[in-house]
């Protein structure tokens, strides 16, 4: 390779990864998301899930005679496979391509948000919401503890997550899933404009 090739080569490299850096428009990173449902069922007519890998992992873990963990979770590693690549492709990009750049948000959001007691913005969720210190408090333990305690109720009752109904799901026009769907929606509008206010005021 010679001199001219590498250099253009490693402008190249640096503007991919400037890019990958950058939020990504939603007529780009929807699309992708959406087409990973046809790309499943084309692979093995498998359902797109995240919360469905938690069953997974304590039907793997949990030595029990309980019926709801009592199934061949071998059939469902992919799935397992899956999340890890969530979750490693979260720390890297965490560690490695994060934006040394202020997170940008609605100046009217931020000003109600310093109301609140809630400044930094170097990560993409606020220190003072999100940090083992802040869990410590009363207001952190309710976003953190109680917060994932209703998630993992809602998943369960729900039959499935954001993931499982709303992409997949509507996907395959199920009721249910448009039913959910529209139920976490109403739930999330309640949520950040009646019950967080309050939270953060404590």
């Amino acid at each position: 390779m010679t001199l001219y090739a590498k250099a253009k080569f490693s402008i190249n490299k640096m503007s991919m990864i400037e890019i990958i850096k950058q939020p990504w428009p939603w007529y780009i990173a929807g699309p992708l998301i959406g087409l990973t449902v046809p790309a499943l069922l084309i692979a093995g007519n498998k359902s797109f899930g995240i919360s469905s890998s938690l069953r997974h992992i304590c039907a793997a873990c949990i030595p029990a005679n309980i019926s709801f963990f009592n199934y061949n979770w071998k059939n469902e590693i992919w799935n397992l496979m899956f999340v890890l690549g969530i979750f490693l492709g979260g720390i890297i990009a965490a560690h490695l391509m994060m934006d040394t750049k202020e997170i940008m948000m609605n100046p009217t959001l931020k000003t109600e948000l310093t109301g609140y007691g809630i400044t930094d913005y170097s990560n993409l969720v606020p220190k003072e919401l999100m940090s083992f210190e802040s869990l410590l408090t009363l207001r952190g333990f309710i976003i953190m503890v109680g917060g994932g305690i209703l998630v993992g109720f809602g998943t369960r009752y729900a039959g499935g997550c954001t993931s499982g109904h709303a992409i997949m799901g509507l996907s395959n026009l199920q009721w249910p899933s448009l039913i959910a769907t529209v139920s976490f929606m109403i739930g999330g509008l309640l949520m950040a404009n009646i019950v967080l206010p309050f939270i953060l005021s404590l």
